[in-house]
């Protein structure tokens, strides 16, 4: 039997009990809750106009609240969590907020369009470093911080300069007069916690939310055809680009084994439904070498909403997840029905949009190895090559690992996104790698063998010869960043670091 959707808003537990199970958060709150501060621009999560905060009880009480785009976000998952929008910060006496007061003082808004998504982002990051405290007290981010959780949002006329300011000057401002009680908001969502299944249907589309991993695999069992949703940044431009009619969805975000992220001495184990922001912190203590790309990775909405088990089960050639986790040797869980296997992570793509399950398995998860061990030793890299440095898709994404034994290569691992019609290692480089001494002439002599690896496609990203080319030259660049005498440190190889030290003193970079 259908139930309700029921959620948090505006001061008040709403339910929703019509709607279409595609409807998206964005055009119920401009055309049914008529909270119309929510804009939309691009209606594919790239603009963050239409950015709102989601705020999520945890496993200790608390709430965590974080940004998203509700243009690509489906009303049926909001159930059981609190939604905010720009709406919600104007204060009892109908004062602005200090996030909003501080954009006021500093210029950040010109046209407007774009600023309530601003002002969200801004509030998100706002609750992350407590408001409540005195000023003297609070964590204050950096401006590249501070940068970062901004880079969902675009702007066409002031430029970012003021809207940072903004965000510096928002810490220093006295706590707003009626912060978010969290602890009566945890108890508000602990009211809405459902112990089984979910399930809602309009119009002969159902829409079911399981809350354990054997429920899901008996859903998947029944119909294999049900599409599987999780982070709905994919799957949400289907319907808002496209036009398409999904069919009946199973939604993943409610299964706690799925949210599983733990590191032992051997592994770092991350469950299919954990977000892709999440996933990279956890991995990036192992490996810092990723948090380029972790900040790369889309943009913070983007990375809040997505999940790195739907990354990896879209299967698409220019996935920027997928190359680090091949070279770092990650390995793949999915399930079908009570039978769960465990594959090396490239062996899960067979052809373009093809991939070694049946119908009705799906991820589970992922485990990557630590750096235990001999691999204490390793050497390790990923490049992205676009034509945005913040929030664009990958013309070629590359990753490169080897442990090192003295001057010698063990174990290669070379893989690309962009190159080949899945992600896919290079066996031809990685074999001239092999036990071999890690000098000058052998990565020259493996960049030569990339061509006999890849013959990769001409598209509106890049040409094949400069696909080819660039992978070359980031392989080149491995070995400058990890040859054994004088290794160049990455400063010294970033367009931007190396810019920023030329220019003049007081000028701007």
């Amino acid at each position: 039997m259908t139930e309700p959707i029921r959620f948090y808003h505006r001061n008040a537990i709403r339910e929703i009990k019509d709607a279409p199970v595609t409807r998206t958060v964005l055009q119920y709150l401009r055309e049914d809750a008529h909270c119309t501060g929510t804009k939309e621009g691009c209606a594919e999560g790239d603009c963050g106009a239409c950015t709102v905060v989601l705020g999520e009880r945890n496993a200790a009480g608390g709430v965590d609240f974080k940004a998203v785009n509700a243009c690509i976000q489906f009303v049926p998952t909001l159930d059981g969590r609190a939604l905010f929008t720009v709406e919600d910060l104007r204060q009892p006496d109908g004062s602005l907020h200090p996030v909003q007061q501080a954009l006021v003082e500093c210029h950040g808004s010109q046209c407007g369009f774009c600023t309530p998504g601003f002002v969200m982002s801004m509030w998100s990051l706002y609750e992350k470093h407590g408001h409540e405290q005195s000023c003297a007290d609070r964590t204050v981010p950096s401006r590249e911080a501070i940068s970062n959780a901004l880079t969902g949002n675009l702007c066409r006329c002031t430029g970012y300069r003021p809207i940072v300011d903004a965000a510096v000057r928002m810490f220093e401002a006295p706590a707003p007069k009626a912060p978010v009680n969290v602890a009566a908001l945890a108890a508000t969502l602990a009211t809405l916690e459902r112990q089984d299944t979910f399930h809602y249907e309009h119009a002969g589309q159902r829409f079911d939310a399981p809350r354990t991993l054997d429920a899901l695999a008996k859903l998947k069992e029944a119909e294999p055809a049900a599409r599987i949703l999780a982070g709905s940044t994919d799957i949400g431009l289907r319907v808002t680009k496209q036009m398409r009619e999904l069919g009946n969805l199973v939604y993943v975000g409610q299964i706690a084994e799925l949210q599983k992220l733990e590191t032992s001495h051997e592994w770092i184990e991350i469950g299919a439904a954990v977000s892709v922001e999440k996933a990279y912190a956890e991995i990036a203590k192992q490996y810092p070498e990723l948090t380029e790309m972790w900040q790369r990775f889309a943009s913070l909405p983007i990375r809040n909403a997505g999940t790195l088990g739907g990354n990896i089960a879209n299967g698409s050639p220019i996935g920027d997840s997928m190359p680090g986790l091949i070279a770092l040797g990650a390995r793949v869980v999915v399930r079908g029905g009570e039978i769960e296997r465990e594959m090396p992570l490239e062996e899960l793509y067979l052809a373009y949009q093809k991939k070694d399950m049946a119908a009705h398995e799906f991820v589970v998860g992922l485990k990557v190895p630590t750096r235990s061990g001999m691999r204490q030793n390793l050497r390790f890299r990923t490049y992205k090559l676009s034509k945005r440095f913040d929030s664009d898709i990958s013309a070629v994404c590359a990753a490169f690992s080897f442990i090192a034994d003295g001057k010698l290569v063990r174990e290669p691992r070379i893989a690309f996104g962009g190159m080949a019609a899945t992600v896919s290692r290079a066996l031809r480089a990685e074999a001239v790698l092999r036990d071999a001494e890690w000098h000058e002439a052998t990565a020259q002599a493996a960049m030569l063998a990339l061509g006999n690896d890849y013959a990769p496609l001409t598209d509106m990203r890049a040409t094949s010869h400069y696909r080819l080319e660039a992978a070359k030259n980031t392989l080149y660049r491995f070995w400058l960043e990890t040859r054994p005498n004088n290794p160049l440190l990455k400063s010294a190889l970033d367009v931007r670091a190396v810019a920023a030290a030329c220019a003049p003193a007081g000028a701007s970079a």
